[in-house]
């Protein structure tokens, strides 16, 4: 081929090579509140409205006021957002080794460290005003624990050192409860207090399953998660612990709140195909021949568990 030759097909291999066009301005926008939104872990968040709102509706013995059941979602949405901003911040490092949460936003750089900072700091200031605002200050005080119990308990002290890390940084996920039933009566009782075990016990057999899942991610990461550094017959096995603990929670509300008919049922039909999902992982586990243990599904199950049971709650107090 003649250097003239050449030269033309240089060219028109160059001409047909379009640019990359720029972002519209508001198309970069979305993206950018889209990373922002990410950062506070709407998905996490949807499963914790789940059992905020049944929570002010039990307190209430009805409908809530307009002002108090929209407070816990929006200011509860905020505090657990902000909450889980701080944890990409102080987990970006492994969240980079991880396939799981390779996506992040700090991660891919879309945000940096400092922005998301400043986004989980605002957020929660906002969150704890907001309660104590349009709520009261009780709230207000349970939201900024929950905000220190899951940046500081769970994603500083526990997360990197021990296999119990879910266990009791789990507490976070709990608050919610407690801060809705606050929300409501100004004030917290023994029935708020079972609402905060049931979400307690059910938080390893629902995490667990997980991290049996994506033990390898947790291994490259360095983080001690049990599904990761145990056996499945061991992690199997206290996940139907936990799951038992969890029906038993469930049941010890009927008494105590009190409830009525249709909660009572829900706890005991859903607790018992619950219970049952665990005791078969378990018995996977043990029996390598009859396949992997399906943790997955356990996981999945774990949540519609708990939509059952705090559907119910919701329901409830309409019937009595």
């Amino acid at each position: 081929m003649s250097e003239r030759s050449t030269s033309s097909l240089e060219k028109a291999e160059v001409a047909t090579e379009s640019p990359p066009k720029p972002l519209h301005p508001t198309t970069k926008k979305r993206s950018t509140v889209a990373a922002y939104i990410a950062l506070t872990k709407p998905r996490i968040i949807e499963l914790l409205l789940t059992t905020t709102i049944p929570t002010v509706i039990l307190a209430a013995g009805g409908w809530p006021s307009w002002q108090v059941l929209v407070s816990c979602i929006v200011f509860g949405y905020l505090a657990a957002g902000s909450a889980n901003a701080y944890n990409m911040v102080l987990d970006r490092d492994i969240d980079a080794v991880m396939n799981r949460t390779k996506q992040r936003p700090l991660v891919t750089g879309e945000i940096s460290a400092r922005a998301a900072t400043i986004f989980a700091t605002a957020l929660g200031i906002i969150s704890i005003i907001g309660f104590g605002v349009f709520t009261n200050w009780l709230a207000g005080a349970l939201a900024a624990i929950a905000i220190l119990l899951y940046v500081v308990l769970y994603t500083i002290i526990l997360k990197r050192r021990t296999d119990q890390n879910i266990i009791w940084g789990g507490a976070a996920g709990c608050m919610p409860v407690l801060i809705a039933w606050a929300a409501q009566t100004g004030t917290l009782d023994w029935a708020a207090a079972v609402l905060f075990l049931i979400i307690f016990f059910w938080t390893p057999p629902h995490y667990w399953p997980l991290s049996m899942k994506f033990a390898k991610d947790y291994r490259k990461a360095g983080v001690p998660m049990l599904g990761a550094i145990a056996d499945d017959a061991t992690v199997s096995r206290r996940v139907v612990l936990y799951g038992a603990l969890t029906v038993a929670a469930t049941l010890a509300l009927i008494p105590i709140a009190p409830m009525g008919l249709l909660y009572s049922v829900a706890a005991v039909a859903a607790g018992a195909w619950f219970l049952w999902s665990c005791i078969d992982l378990y018995r996977h586990a043990r029996h390598p021949e009859r396949g992997r243990p399906k943790a997955m599904k356990v996981f999945h199950g774990s949540i519609y568990y708990l939509t059952i049971i705090f559907l119910a709650i919701a329901i409830d107090p309409f019937l009595v």
